[in-house]
């Protein structure tokens, strides 16, 4: 758990003094334990001052997007991993840096991080199925895909990115194509991505039956949201099936507390009892 503290003490702040670049790299610890966090943050640091060597004259932010997107996809050769999605690696940012390929969260996580260091006022979209970025220009909203070269978003294409993963029937009486798109183009703040980001190494990990990797992960979700019961339940199970009946109780019983309503609240108080006596037992 040593390795969780400097995460702790990062979520423990308040959301401006997050860094993002920072907190991915934490998380990217458990995977590696021996990576240096802070080489990778020199390593950001140095692509934003060649960026800034190459910015034109007139400054405007569309003109330092034209030359973010040349410089990381064009020149530096970053993509998006759409030929092997779901390899954790693309969950890293170390990775990302290193093999300059990702999914849409890291790599608009590295656009953000280096956009802001040129002085891009960019935000992260957390769009259903899809994570963007967007920047605000004169009353407009112009949003954009790192996953596909930073290509711009029009709103065609984003209603076409909803009609793909919002199925008709889950909308009521309005059509998927007259949703406002506003409600899905809210800034998303840091613990917001960071929480996403865990959700797809959870995914992963669950789905590969690798439980002392998601373990590490529901470690990091509930420093990022202590108040994900849901998250608080799996770590309990978890803990369960690892034989850790101590960890495994406190998580439950937490979990009883904190949802007592919850639809499955019976079949989690019968392992309470259970848990009780298996840790009796250990006294």
């Amino acid at each position: 758990m040593e390795r969780l503290h400097p995460f702790a003490e990062l979520m423990a702040r308040e959301e401006a003094g997050i860094d993002l670049g920072r907190a991915c790299l934490l998380i990217a610890r458990d995977a590696y334990p021996g990576l240096d966090v802070e080489g990778y943050l020199g390593e950001i640091e140095r692509l934003a001052a060649r960026l800034r060597g190459r910015l034109p004259r007139d400054g405007s932010a569309e003109a330092r997007v034209v030359a973010l997107n040349e410089f990381l996809f064009d020149d530096l050769g970053y993509s998006g991993n759409a030929d092997d999605y779901y390899d954790p690696r693309n969950s890293y940012l170390n990775e990302v840096l290193d093999r300059r390929t990702g999914i849409p969260i890291t790599l608009s996580v590295l656009y953000l991080e280096i956009g802001r260091r040129v002085g891009l006022t960019l935000e992260g979209v957390s769009f259903p199925g899809h994570f963007l970025v967007s920047l605000r220009l004169r009353g407009a909203t112009l949003v954009l895909d790192p996953f596909s070269g930073g290509a711009p978003q029009s709103e065609a294409d984003l209603r076409e990115r909803l009609a793909r993963v919002i199925p008709e029937n889950a909308t009521g009486n309005v059509p998927v194509a007259q949703l406002p798109l506003d409600q899905f183009l809210e800034p998303a703040g840091k613990r917001q991505i960071l929480a996403r980001l865990l959700r797809n190494l959870k995914g992963i990990y669950r789905n590969t039956d690798q439980p002392q990797r998601l373990l590490e992960v529901l470690n990091r979700m509930l420093e990022v949201a202590p108040a994900a019961h849901g998250e608080r339940r799996e770590r309990g199970l978890l803990y369960q099936r690892l034989e850790c009946y101590r960890a495994a109780l406190k998580d439950l019983q937490d979990y009883s507390t904190l949802a007592p309503e919850a639809p499955d609240i019976d079949e989690v108080r019968a392992r309470l009892v259970e848990l009780g006596a298996l840790c009796a037992r250990l006294n």
